[in-house]
């Protein structure tokens, strides 16, 4: 093989090794120092969403300024909204779960009877989870009713990351039309300029529009379950509603959950064991029709992501920052996916097993080789 060839070879594989390093090396690095990362990208995340609102606003004349704490005080209402329709509610269930284990007991009572052999390790679990729940109520505090509360009630480390969140997204928003000129006219070509200007515009228009759908959906479908709720009998079918919503945002795992705590909801209201499986059931089916035939329909080609993809994204940043990472998997998936996509992938496939992939830049005076070079040729 000639020396350009070899040295080739040598820098790629050592682009290669040191790219798998750093692979390795990051989520480590993202878990150790969450504190900073995590607040970090809940942010741009939620700012990437939240600038379609923000042009909209400035297109109409509102300086950057007052569109930036406009989209801010939009987004704080609407989680202050879903904090009042979800927590509260739900922290007067969990007090409430000691006190319904008899009636949740009486409805598994055919399956108990069926499964003779897991008795004993019903009733051990129930009086652990009793003896749990029990402690819980007595050192329970009120649940905070609005985002005032919870950022006065929680711990000063997580305080501070809520503060650095709003913080965060008012300058990113505030000097977002500055920093996305500047990124466009610091290249050094019209070219360059363009690719980069169709960069930015591709990840704010994927995120926004996958957010934003998948949030109207998710919506619907929690309406959808409430309203079916509302309809059983069932307490609080608001908050029912907001939880399965929300879960819906986290692909696979969230719905299987939701189901999980329907069932266990229906358990705690319902006297006959096939009706507290009604709101689990409703749920379960209402999502495969969603899953299969809205979400595909609405979102379109454009946004359809590989399932491996989502599968491995959310096991890698639950991994590294848990539930909010969870939420946060499919959104930096879209994130990551648009940049890798204008930046080009590489061929680590080709560079391992095609010599195709080896070429040699010409001397002066020689022309560029038409083909790659063979396998004979190409081989160390």
């Amino acid at each position: 093989m000639p020396d350009e060839l070899r040295r080739d070879r040598l820098l790629a594989a050592l682009a290669l090794i040191a790219g798998v390093a750093l692979f390795l090396a990051f989520p480590f690095a993202m878990r150790a120092g969450a504190e900073f990362f995590l607040p970090l990208a809940v942010a741009i995340v939620l700012s990437i969403a939240l600038v379609p609102a923000l042009e909209w606003m400035e297109r109409r004349g509102l300086p950057s300024m007052a569109a930036a704490f406009l989209c801010l005080v939009l987004f704080l209402v609407i989680a202050n909204g879903a904090l009042a329709v979800i927590v509260v509610p739900a922290a007067d269930w969990f007090l409430l779960l000691p006190d319904r284990i008899p009636k949740i007991m009486e409805n598994l009572g055919p399956l108990i009877d069926l499964y003779s052999d897991l008795q004993k390790f019903v009733d051990d679990t129930t009086r652990l989870v009793s003896g749990s729940m029990v402690k819980a109520q007595n050192a329970a505090v009120a649940s905070p009713e609005s985002l005032l509360d919870l950022f006065a009630s929680a711990a000063p480390g997580v305080a501070l990351q809520m503060a650095f969140v709003v913080l965060l997204i008012f300058f990113f928003l505030a000097g977002w039309t500055k920093l996305r000129e500047n990124a466009i006219s610091s290249r050094g070509s019209f070219t360059g300029a363009m690719a980069t200007a169709r960069v930015i515009q591709n990840v704010v228009s994927a995120t926004s529009a996958y957010l934003t759908t998948i949030t109207l959906i998710n919506l619907l479908l929690g309406l959808s379950v409430g309203v079916v709720v509302w309809m059983l009998g069932m307490e609080s079918p608001a908050m029912w509603g907001g939880i399965v919503a929300l879960l819906n945002f986290v692909p696979y795992l969230g719905p299987v959950l939701a189901a999980i705590l329907l069932a266990l909801g229906g358990l705690m209201s319902f006297g006959d064991l096939w009706t507290a499986l009604i709101p689990a059931s409703v749920q379960v089916v209402f999502h495969l029709v969603e899953a299969n035939l809205i979400t595909p329909a609405v979102l379109g080609r454009r946004l359809t992501m590989n399932p491996l993809l989502i599968l491995v994204s959310l096991s890698y940043w639950a991994w590294v920052w848990g539930t909010t990472g969870a939420l946060l998997a499919v959104p930096l998936l879209i994130i990551i996916q648009t940049v890798v996509a204008a930046a080009g992938k590489p061929d680590i496939a080709g560079f391992l097993f095609e010599s195709g992939t080896l070429t040699r830049h010409p001397r002066e005076g020689e022309t560029a080789p038409t083909e790659p070079l063979s396998p004979v040729r190409g081989k160390i």
